[in-house]
């Protein structure tokens, strides 16, 4: 995996730009992304990919996965993430627990971001399952 960084628009903005020519705008200045957004962002992304594809294979029709996630800051330098919590809001004719084993799965097994940033953060988590038949509206 390889992706470059290039100084965009004004002090502090930058552009990421993988090897497919796909980018994402991170800013200092709440212009764009913050880095640290980024890694929130980054954890519930791997961990909804996986969740996903987990209730799908626990044949669970799933019609949307949000998560808020919150990540709580140290107050000195550096100002780590020293805490996130994720909750999950899991959409469809989902059982509860299911729902409740494919988030611990990704969380504990799979997910690559949580599983690295959980070696120096205290990562917790929450699932709210909404029952909603494909017809229903979300």
């Amino acid at each position: 995996m390889k992706v470059s960084l290039q100084k965009t628009h004004g002090d502090l903005n930058f552009k990421g730009t993988n090897d497919r020519d796909q980018s994402m705008q991170f800013s200092g200045h709440k212009e764009a992304v913050s880095p640290m957004e980024a890694v929130l962002m980054a954890a519930a992304a791997c961990s909804s990919i996986d969740v996903e594809t987990i209730l799908k294979k626990m044949r669970q029709n799933v019609i949307d996965i949000n998560v808020d996630i919150e990540g709580t800051r140290a107050e000195t330098v550096p100002a780590v993430f020293t805490k996130i919590h994720m909750h999950y809001i899991i959409s469809g004719d989902v059982k509860e627990e299911k729902a409740i084993k494919a988030v611990e799965m990704s969380l504990n097994e799979y997910c690559s971001v949580s599983l690295m940033l959980a070696k120096s953060v205290l990562i917790s988590h929450s699932v709210e399952v909404r029952q909603l038949e494909w017809n229903d509206e979300i």
